[in-house]
């Protein structure tokens, strides 16, 4: 190869068979010439490309050779180092899951091999081993924030009430952008999607459809995350009109796709942004790409009896906007009827224990009655004890001695590391992860599970143990409006009309004993 180009080697032992895998990831010094044939006698060396399954020569002076040489020098944004971050901003936790999820051998190798090796392995680090750092898209998909990073990796929803006016809400979703496609979808599932029902005198079957297709909506959701540039600081912004769904990306798609070529069902792209990053959505079947996105909302949208979908762009290609009209008989027969029977008769379904994180990431006021009994059904056992234990940091030693269970693989693995990987249980030296002194403790996540999990209904206020040098548990009545404080040395104190979002901020603050005599005593009736 022309300029010198080393792949990646990975040998494996499978089926009693040594084989030997090779990684060909985009190099730093492209576009590449190779022999035209194996020959000594024959020196000429060509560029190729792929068209399809088809491996084809490059011409001199060709559109394609121009392209090419355009890409001199240039590396994706997305597999360019990061100065900024260092090596330990890679989320082992995250990383382990993925390759669960994807059911990789290196998934047990994960938890024996150096982490930097790890990092090597999934391509998500470069450098020397002294100067090691993690790449954007290492960041982008295995950091928690990264929009430390990248200002534009999150999500903005808004939800409006009105065809017009200001009448709306907004939330933002953040973490690492699988967990924000994931937690999107999820809201759509619980909140947006609904199956409806129209029976029709003049046919015995009763219609039924979908007011907008999930698979439409996943797969916008997925295209606008894995196709916008994280070079720029703008969002993807979806908007939830009463009649159509709006998922705006930036910038649009690349050249030569346009305008004219966006109204076809079937859109041919050669080049793609973030094909690190969609190497990794593949392997977690939330992106086929290929080209497969655009006809998948099509025909989906059609197969449900909804509009036909509409995708723009300007004639810069500064942004892409993909707009799903409502099925036309959700508005035009059901009405009011829909919105009636929403709080009626849809029930919440938890199937797993990894689709409570989207919730327990909402503010406390927005989790419906119906949420809160659906995660307290499916969370169960051993749990609740085990990150209320942890508020502090806990040995694993003390853990089992907590819920009295002698401590082996299977013990561990069925009430540590199960937790560890939801991500309400965190180890105190996550790099070292057989180090004696780990130790774990209780993430925000699982302390606003425990704060959920820990209600009761009947009106009786329960208190939710926290981590204090002076206050035990804190409590809040949603209906009187009354929080409760047990202190270390025995007294429970009540205060009466206290807004629910002090009650919010002071289970968040980690300092809790400053915020009770700063915002709390003084400002707030004691209850007699």
């Amino acid at each position: 190869m022309s300029p010198v180009y080393v792949p990646v080697f990975q040998p494996y032992f499978i089926n009693e068979k040594h084989i030997l895998i090779v990684f060909a990831p985009a190099g730093d010094n492209r576009p590449y010439k190779a022999p035209v044939s194996l020959s000594e006698k024959k020196t000429e060396r060509a560029m190729y490309i792929k068209r399809g399954s088809t491996t084809v020569k490059v011409k001199e002076s060709s559109d394609d050779e121009r392209r090419l040489i355009e890409l001199t020098a240039r590396i994706p944004f997305d597999d360019r180092i990061n100065q900024v971050a260092k090596l330990d901003d890679l989320n082992l936790r995250l990383m382990q899951n993925y390759l669960k999820e994807v059911m990789s051998a290196l998934y047990e190798e994960s938890t024996r091999m150096p982490f930097s090796e790890l990092c090597r392995h999934l391509m998500i680090a470069k450098g020397s081993d002294e100067l090691l750092r993690p790449t954007n898209a290492g960041l982008l998909l295995f950091n928690e924030h990264p929009e430390k990073y990248f200002p534009g990796a999150r999500i903005e929803l808004i939800i409006h009430a009105n065809k017009v006016g200001k009448d709306y809400t907004e939330k933002i979703f953040t973490g690492s952008i699988i967990q924000q496609i994931r937690d999107v979808i999820q809201y759509f599932q619980a909140n947006v999607i609904e199956e409806l029902v129209v029976k029709s005198p003049n046919q015995a079957e009763s219609i039924r459809f979908f007011n907008y297709p999930f698979q439409a909506i996943e797969e916008a959701v997925v295209n606008a995350v894995y196709h916008k540039s994280y070079e720029r600081e703008n969002p993807v912004e979806i908007q939830i009109h009463p009649n159509r769904i709006e998922i705006l990306s930036f910038p649009g798609p690349m050249p030569p796709v346009n305008q004219a070529m966006l109204k076809k069902q079937r859109v041919v792209a050669r080049d793609y942004r973030n094909r690190k990053i969609g190497s990794f959505l593949k392997e977690l079947k939330l992106t086929e790409g290929r080209g497969t996105g655009l006809p998948l909302i099509h025909r989906s949208m059609e197969e449900n009896g909804s509009p036909p979908p509409v995708f723009e762009t300007d004639e810069n290609n500064a942004y892409f906007l993909c707009t799903l009209t409502i099925h036309p008989l959700a508005n035009a027969f059901l009405g009011s009827q829909v919105e009636a029977r929403r709080d009626e008769d849809k029930v919440l379904k938890i199937n797993y224990m990894t689709d409570v994180n989207p919730y327990l990431r909402l503010l406390s006021s927005e989790l419906t009655v119906q949420v809160r009994d659906a995660i307290k059904q499916n969370v169960k056992g051993t749990i609740h004890e085990i990150l209320s234990y942890c508020l502090e940091p806990k040995s694993s030693d003390s853990i089992f001695d907590k819920i009295g269970l002698y401590k082996n693989t299977k013990n561990y693995n069925r009430h540590i590391k199960v937790l560890l990987e939801f991500g309400w249980l965190q180890q105190t030296t996550p790099d070292k992860l057989r180090s004696k002194n780990q130790k774990y403790y209780t993430t925000e996540l699982g302390k606003k599970l425990i704060e959920i999990i820990s209600e009761d209904y009947s009106g009786e206020t329960f208190r939710v143990p926290v981590s204090s040098s002076s206050i035990a548990s804190i409590g809040y009545d949603k209906v009187l409006h009354v929080l409760e404080i047990e202190f270390h040395h025995g007294a429970i104190a009540k205060f009466k009309d206290v807004p629910l979002k002090v009650f919010e901020e002071f289970m968040s603050t980690a300092a809790k004993t400053s915020y009770f005599l700063n915002e709390i005593k003084g400002k707030f009736d004691i209850v007699s």
